[in-house]
């Protein structure tokens, strides 16, 4: 059972750049991946909440980047990262979503890992690889999760599974991935096991 209690989630503040961020102190996790993903799908099911992060049908919606609290303590965040790839945006608009991630990625302090969330029918994207290479430049843990798992049949996702970590072998000592349906919510308690240990390193560090 998970250490924190993720139900307690609430939005904090939204972003436009690292300069308005948060005071960069405590610890977070962030979670990435493209516009059709389901990655705010994913952070509703691990909250139990049907709205915390935002949903839409078009991809792309999440623009800013956005802070949410754990367990009343502001100094706890999960953080939604805004999507790339599919955003039916501007090219302008797109390339200044970018520069303000790779600020983030690059400069948060309280960062302590990533989630990369990929839809287990297409996963490890030319973007997807960039987030790993830029996790492999920082020494940053990446979890990983395939998301959707329910819509394969249960040989396609173990296959697909195996396939995604055969292909992540060389960075198997910073990556971790796991499936996961915020529609059948499985995979959540494996999923808040890591977020408990990034999130809570800390504290373990400094009894």
């Amino acid at each position: 059972m998970s250490r924190l209690n993720y139900q307690t989630a609430r939005f904090l503040t939204s972003a436009p750049t690292l300069a308005q961020c948060p005071p960069d102190l405590g610890c977070e996790v962030a979670f990435a991946g493209r516009s059709n993903a389901g990655k705010s799908s994913a952070i509703n099911a691990l909250t139990q909440q049907k709205a915390l992060a935002r949903t839409s049908k078009t991809p792309g919606r999440t623009q800013l980047i956005n802070f949410f609290s754990l367990a009343g303590d502001d100094a706890c965040r999960m953080v939604d990262l805004p999507g790339y790839g599919f955003a039916k945006v501007p090219e302008k608009v797109k390339l200044e979503w970018q520069r303000h991630l790779a600020e983030y990625l690059r400069e948060r302090q309280s960062l302590r890992g990533l989630v990369l969330v990929m839809d287990v029918r297409h996963p490890l994207t030319e973007f997807d690889e960039m987030m790993l290479g830029w996790a492999d430049d920082k020494d940053m843990p990446v979890h990983i999760l395939l998301t959707k798992a329910d819509k394969l049949k249960s040989g396609a996702v173990k296959n697909a599974l195996q396939q995604v970590r055969s292909r992540l072998r060389d960075w198997e000592d910073l990556v971790s991935v796991q499936l996961f349906s915020a529609l059948k919510r499985q995979g959540v308690e494996e999923a808040h096991e890591r977020l408990d240990d990034w999130l809570l390193r800390d504290f373990s560090d400094n009894p």
